[in-house]
């Protein structure tokens, strides 16, 4: 049980609920301001679903990079993966995600039925192949014969699946609407997500240049990467500034939802200290770091908008 739960990486579980927290919580502010109703029910089933998706891409991830061997070269790994470690068997994982896959389909089925049957049908039939290319995107990171993570395209991937389609799927189950600013704070969590994968990819950059995975960091260099990562760490706190803005709290004098301002001050620090790291293999701290100022993020500007 010890090794499954290593293998599920439960520090990547805060990134993963982010998004839906931050959509769902600003279709709340925006529902119960318009006199609506807001179900914790579909919240709690969203949650639910990202979690299986998170678990299913990590099962994944732990059996394409065993089976490639590309593990096996990663002297510097912080955690030591089931597949490649032998503590599990591939055809163990790979039975694993058989069934991640079906558990996930199963609550993405449920989740969509509760928030659109029976008055939206064309909406959930489209949700529904919206989950299916989630389910297809958390497997095909590092699985398959040309596996998308491996062409330098997971940056991409998780920009798109952790923030667009979590922060503005997740707002349109409750409000069946889709409005243009809530690009903004989704973009801001897309940000920090591939920051958190561009961080993991760095601290692998030398393994992986052994392996053949041609990730995002590893085509920019360590240098490059570093520069990139530091821009993905400082527009999101400015993007959500921009979504309060065009919501009209600074011109109405509403000042609470900017306490997820606080967050500046960490940020700026974590940064610094990002930037002063000269080895790869010092990076792995920052990730958990990272996945938890995102969640701190969303739940602040949900607190703020809600509770304020």
């Amino acid at each position: 049980m010890k090794d499954w739960i290593n293998a599920a990486r439960l520090r990547t579980l805060p990134l993963s609920m982010s998004g839906i927290i931050m959509g769902s919580f600003i279709a709340r502010w925006r529902i119960l301001n318009n006199g609506g109703t807001w179900d914790w029910q579909i919240f709690a089933m969203a949650i639910l679903v990202t979690l299986l998706y998170q678990i299913l891409s990590n099962f994944a991830n732990d059996y394409g990079d065993g089976i490639k061997g590309t593990d096996k070269l990663r002297v510097n790994e912080a955690e030591q993966r089931a597949v490649a470690s032998g503590k599990i068997t591939a055809a163990q994982m790979r039975n694993a995600m058989v069934l991640f896959s079906i558990l996930s389909l199963i609550a993405t089925v449920a989740l969509l039925y509760l928030a659109f049957y029976p008055n939206h049908i064309r909406e959930f039939w489209i949700f529904v192949g919206l989950g299916i290319a989630c389910i297809l995107a958390a497997i095909s990171y590092t699985v398959g014969k040309k596996p998308y993570g491996y062409l330098g395209l997971g940056d991409i991937f998780v920009f798109i699946f952790f923030g667009l389609v979590s922060v503005c799927g997740s707002y349109f189950l409750f409000t069946k609407t889709f409005d243009w600013d809530i690009l903004i704070p989704a973009t801001a969590i897309g940000m920090m997500s591939t920051a958190v994968l561009n961080l993991n990819n760095m601290r692998d950059i030398e393994s992986d240049a052994l392996s053949g995975k041609k990730t995002l960091a590893l085509r920019l260099g360590f240098k490059y990467a570093m520069i990139y990562e530091v821009i993905l760490l400082m527009l999101p706190l400015i993007l959500i500034l921009v979504f309060l803005g065009v919501n009209g709290f600074i011109k109405e004098g509403k000042y609470y939802p900017f306490i997820v301002m606080i967050l500046l001050f960490p940020m700026t620090a974590l940064r610094r200290k990002i930037m002063t790291v000269n080895e790869p293999k010092e990076l792995d701290p920052f990730l958990k770091q990272v996945g938890i100022l995102t969640l701190m993020m969303a739940v602040l500007v949900a607190l703020g908008l809600n509770y304020f």
